[in-house]
């Protein structure tokens, strides 16, 4: 069965949406345009987020801003060293009038899961997440329990150098379609943010300007936006070339490779196309990808990272060019 293309008229109402939403979220996240829109591709993508920066930079702000613009069921879990599995996913308790044991859903049963400071969590609770990221389910005493849809794990993250953190574990990373930093504002944004008057920050000041229906139905028509095949092969050829880099332990994976081209869909209709071209490609590949490789020991002492590696591969791998026909 042949989809059907992605239209102008859909175009237009995802570029009203997108806007929307971000303008919505600029409100709290003063002077980051670029990381709100990146945060709104892999929103629309249907994937999971990833906020790593230091403390203080506006993390938790970010991801609260989008759970109140995207509406729907928001949750929000602090991540702790003595947080257990059932505190994620829920638990079996027993319920006295039947004499049965009842699935009590946990927080992660939400439209939009905040998962604050994940990486302060061990990682048995860290893995509580995995299931529930891939296939949009808990699975509790043999049972498979639902999610409602959409469903968006929105996690923040401290450097793995600060303590009382816990490195996430390779699986866990492979699952966030999508890693940003937040970064340091400019010195004129940084000023209005200091300004006593200032309401950057101010989450309850975000309007809800869509709910969870417009957002599954926006992003699975997104899915119609035109891929060629030779940037199908392009994609897989940076995949490739990352498995062959000496300086990796771990290249990109397949699931890796899914998100980059998702991503490229939704970042092509926010520049007002029903096509992907290569830059689109390029313009996402270091969020989506840069955060699933592993360097080796003597890469990472001699300072190399995954975006390094990223970099490198975009400039090595060439991009296919339009047809003289």
């Amino acid at each position: 069965m042949v989809a059907a293309p992605f239209t102008e008229t859909q175009l237009l109402e995802f570029q009203r949406l997108h806007g929307a939403v971000a303008d919505a979220v600029e409100m709290a996240v003063t002077g980051k345009r670029a990381v709100v829109e990146l945060a709104l591709v892999a929103l629309f993508s249907g994937g999971h987020l990833l906020v790593e920066d230091v403390p203080g930079t506006g993390k938790t702000t970010l991801a609260r801003a989008l759970s109140a613009a995207f509406g729907g069921v928001s949750r929000r879990i602090q991540f702790t060293p003595d947080l257990l599995p059932s505190d994620v996913t829920g638990t079996a308790v027993f319920h006295q009038p039947s004499g049965e044991l009842r699935f009590r859903p946990g927080p992660v049963f939400a439209n939009v899961l905040l998962a604050d400071e994940v990486n302060r969590a061990a990682a048995k609770t860290q893995s509580a997440l995995l299931e529930v990221m891939a296939e949009h389910t808990v699975t509790q005493d043999g049972f498979a329990h639902r999610v409602p849809e959409p469903f968006m794990v929105v996690a923040t993250q401290n450097p793995v150098d600060l303590d009382g953190t816990y490195r996430l574990p390779e699986a866990q990373l492979d699952r966030f379609t999508m890693r940003l930093s937040m970064g340091y504002p400019d010195a004129a944004h940084e000023v209005a943010v200091l300004r006593p008057t200032s309401r950057s920050g101010e989450v309850d000041d975000v309007a809800t300007v869509c709910g969870p229906g417009d957002v599954t139905r926006v992003s699975e028509s997104l899915r119609a936006v035109h891929v060629a095949d030779p940037l199908l092969g392009y994609a897989q050829a940076l995949g490739a070339a990352s498995r062959q880099d000496p300086r990796l332990r771990l290249g990109v994976s397949t699931r890796g490779l899914r998100a980059l081209v998702r991503c490229s869909q939704v970042y092509a209709a926010t520049r007002g196309r029903t096509y992907v071209v290569p830059g689109d490609l390029q313009a996402v590949a270091e969020p989506v990808l840069a955060h699933r490789l592993i360097t080796t020991r003597e890469a990472a002492l001699a300072g190399v990272t995954g975006a390094t590696v990223i970099a490198d591969v975009l400039r090595a791998v060439a991009a296919p060019r339009p047809s003289a026909d």
